[in-house]
């Protein structure tokens, strides 16, 4: 099911890393948090409880594993985790490892910019490629994330 004009429907949001018939997982294109991922679910529901007990269980499980590897291979100082639709109104979470280098660090990654940080990427304790190739492998049938 899509929705004319949904962003989320109509294209994939960012980098495609995995997508099965239910959700997909990409990497926003964000160079101030370059370890910014969204989990979307594929069917057009803008709420959670639009989801089934069950469904909402596998989505969950995509995030949860999303953000072990992504605590697994980067070390950040936080990993926040967020559903609010306000813009965008299609069921997606949004994943981004947070640093206290960070341009809005300790404030949300919507907040103005407290600092410039212009080699955030060169930060990471990864190249993104690699990171994406390990959020992909932890997400492969027969892990926790489907």
């Amino acid at each position: 099911m899509m929705a004319s004009g949904c962003e989320l429907c109509e294209q994939d949001g960012g980098i495609l890393l995995l997508q099965t018939p239910q959700w997909r997982v990409i990497r926003a294109l964000d160079g101030d948090h370059p370890a910014f991922y969204r989990v979307i679910w594929n069917d057009h529901v803008s709420e959670w409880t639009d989801l089934s007990a069950s469904d909402r269980a596998v989505m969950m499980g995509v995030v949860e594993t999303v953000e072990s590897a992504l605590r697994a291979h980067l070390k950040p100082t936080k990993v926040n985790l967020a559903s609010l639709g306000n813009v965008v109104p299609h069921l997606h979470w949004h994943v981004i490892a947070r640093f206290d280098w960070d341009a809005r660090w300790p404030a949300p990654v919507w907040a103005p910019k407290q600092h410039d940080v212009p080699d955030a990427e060169q930060r990471l304790e990864m190249p993104l490629a690699q990171l994406d190739q390990q959020v992909i492998r932890a997400l492969e049938p027969g892990t926790s994330g489907n």
